[in-house]
């Protein structure tokens, strides 16, 4: 007998965004399979070893991809978030925004892709490369043959599609294996307000934007809040790119300036610009989005990714921050 994973009170959180169709299960069952859900990811056990109490497992595994499919994740999400902007208990004075890496393990490679799918991304790859050729050269040259070889063609053919499939299941390769990339932004109570999903190689600053142009916080009259008013972040984040476009949204940047930045600034003269400054005392609340990654990664599902599509993988991360922000609404409340 397996413990139960929700509360009745965490329960009446999450039951308003769960779609019940005309042949759908029955609301009793219904809660069994969003606790299976939870247990999956919590625990990183394969599903086929999901104890009987919530259920056969290909039914909730079912039930999770429709679920993952409809965006009930992403809805609950951003609910929980809306819910604590009516009760006041939204904070966008300060965000801070940081990334996390995530180690796949060897399951979630080899996603299935169509070949029709694989068939477009291939003769897109041919095009760029022969727009890559130069003109001129003898046709050995920097490897290139024309196509002369077919089994030299049949391993350039392999490589691609092994790309592919990495790039479509937002997995890279590093010195540690295949890994992917959060990248997030949380408020000053560790709660999370936006993620981003990548591949393990991607950069942190050209994530920046996206990143915080993913937070709406909704309330109960007017648009939706999007701009904080102030962003911390490390000197990774450190670009001129992403100070002008705090700059023009009017929102202050704590970023710390990298020292070949401020060197190379310096070295122009009085053509380099004014210097950067950032408060140093608001820089130190920049713990918090740290503090994040360790309770989102409490789940072993999430700290290391099992699931072949992202679209799994990033419906279990919109899973982990809703409870995060239902169990800080419910402490409120205590």
């Amino acid at each position: 007998m397996t413990r139960t994973q929700l509360t009745n009170e965490q329960w009446e959180f999450i039951e308003p965004y769960l779609p019940i169709g005309e042949y759908g299960p029955y609301p009793e069952r219904l809660r069994e399979q969003f606790e299976g859900v939870i247990w999956r990811f919590r625990s990183s056990a394969q599903w086929r070893e999901m104890p009987s109490e919530f259920g056969p497992w290909p039914t909730v595994y079912g039930r999770f991809r429709v679920w993952r499919d409809a965006g009930v994740f992403s809805a609950l999400l951003e609910g929980m978030i809306a819910e604590a902007a009516r009760r006041g208990q939204t904070d966008l004075s300060l965000v801070s925004v940081d990334s996390t890496t995530a180690r796949a393990h060897q399951d979630a490679a080899g996603m299935h892709l169509g070949k029709d799918v694989m068939d477009a991304l291939e003769e897109a790859a041919a095009e760029q490369e022969r727009a890559r050729q130069k003109r001129g050269g003898p046709p050995g040259q920097n490897g290139q043959d024309g196509g002369d070889d077919p089994e030299q063609e049949e391993r350039r053919r392999i490589r691609r599609r092994r790309k592919f499939r990495l790039n479509q299941a937002l997995l890279g390769r590093s010195r540690g294996g295949l890994t992917s990339k959060i990248h997030l932004a949380a408020d000053r109570r560790c709660r999370p307000l936006s993620l981003v999903l990548t591949a393990g190689q991607a950069g942190d600053s050209p994530q920046f934007v996206p990143v915080l142009q993913k937070i709406r916080v909704r309330l109960p009259v007017g648009r939706p809040r999007t701009r904080p008013g102030a962003v911390a972040a490390d000197k990774a984040y450190s670009s001129r790119a992403n100070r002008s476009y705090l700059r023009k949204r009017g929102i202050k940047a704590v970023i710390p300036e990298k020292k070949d930045q401020a060197a190379n600034r310096k070295k122009k003269g009085h053509r380099g610009g004014r210097p950067t400054c950032h408060d140093s005392d608001l820089y130190k609340e920049r713990n918090t989005v740290e503090r994040l990654i360790n309770k989102l990664k409490a789940w072993r599902g999430i700290a290391t990714r099992y699931d072949k599509s992202p679209e799994s993988y990033l419906a279990g991360l919109h899973l982990r921050a809703s409870m995060i922000w239902i169990n800080d609404l419910l402490k409120a409340t205590g």
